[in-house]
Formats: C-alpha cells, sequence, structure tokens
C-alpha cells in the first residue's frame, strides 16, 4: 500500500507544486490572462492532497524531523507566519473595484442623470427601455428602484441602457 501511495503522491505532490508555482508567480506580477486565476486556487487543492499523501507515505522520515532543531525552527516559522497572515491588522486594506463602484453609484442615481452620462435624453431611455419590457413610471426614480419595480436586476437595466452606447475615445473626450 505504501509503495503504491509513494509512487503517485510524490508526482502529484510535484505537479501541483509546480503548477502552483508558475501561476501563483503570474498572478503575483499581475499577468492574469486565461484561466490562470481559477487554475491556480483549484490546482491548490490538488497540491494540498498530494503533500498530505506525500507525508503519509514517508511518515517515518517526515516524522523525524520533529526532533531536529533547525527543522522545528523551520517549521515554527512557518506555521507563526501563516498564523500572522490570517491577522486583519497585518493585510492590505481591500480596494474596491472602480467598477463596481461606478456600477453602484450608476444604480442609486436617477435615470435623468444616467441618460447626461450616456448622452441621451431620459426620453429617449424610457423609449430603449419600453422596446425591452422594462415600464419606466417617474424618470426621477433611480435605476435601482426602475429595476425594483420591474423585478429585474440593476445590472439588466444598465445592459439595456449602455447596449449601443459608443464610448467616447481619448481623442475624442468629453467636449462639456
Amino acid at each position: 500500500m505504501t509503495n503504491t501511495l509513494k509512487a503517485w503522491a510524490t508526482p502529484l505532490a510535484i505537479g501541483a507544486f509546480t503548477i502552483s508555482t508558475v501561476t501563483g508567480l503570474l498572478i503575483f506580477f499581475d499577468i492574469e490572462m486565461g484561466m490562470i486565476e481559477p487554475v491556480h486556487k483549484w490546482v491548490s487543492w490538488l497540491l494540498v492532497g498530494g503533500v498530505l499523501f506525500h507525508v503519509t507515505a514517508n511518515w517515518k522520515q517526515f516524522s523525524g524531523y520533529f526532533s531536529k532543531k533547525p527543522a522545528l525552527a523551520i517549521i515554527g516559522t512557518a506555521l507563526v507566519v501563516t498564523a500572522l497572515s490570517m491577522l486583519p491588522q497585518f493585510g492590505e486594506q481591500k480596494k474596491e473595484n472602480p467598477g463596481k463602484v461606478v456600477g453602484q453609484l450608476l444604480e442609486a442615481s436617477s435615470l435623468e442623470t444616467v441618460a447626461l452620462v450616456v448622452k441621451s435624453t431620459p426620453g429617449e431611455l424610457v423609449t430603449k427601455l419600453a422596446q425591452n419590457g422594462i415600464v419606466v413610471g417617474d424618470q426621477s426614480l433611480s435605476i435601482k428602484q426602475i429595476a425594483l419595480n420591474n423585478k429585474k436586476s440593476p445590472r439588466a437595466l444598465l445592459g439595456v441602457i449602455v447596449k449601443d452606447v459608443k464610448s467616447a475615445g481619448p481623442e475624442k473626450g468629453d467636449q462639456d
């Protein structure tokens, strides 16, 4: 049983470690293309499993480290760093996603205000929303309230509103 476990536990740990290391380094350097982040998160579980199986298969050798001072110092330091990393005062303040903030601000804004942002009129937006089955009773209501009245999500309404809106390029900008 132990030989069978050793035959695949160590290669599993090495393979998962390689993937986790490469994807972790890419994330560290903000190179987050394709499936890097989800692969990193999910393969980390394989790494945990591979290491647990590896330790189980090599328990005699592993337990020997608990009698050596340098090994205990390294393991102890790793445990302290792990515990400290979970304390909120040592972490960065969570930065709010700017796109999410803008979306929340638009959801809280009236249809009249959103019309100004998308360079349209409230009447044009009322028509656009009506074509998508959304009834606007009062143009001074917030997008969130109009969505609630129509049993829709505010994001869905904003999606309808910004559909086909041409973004002002850097060379054109806002000329107001």
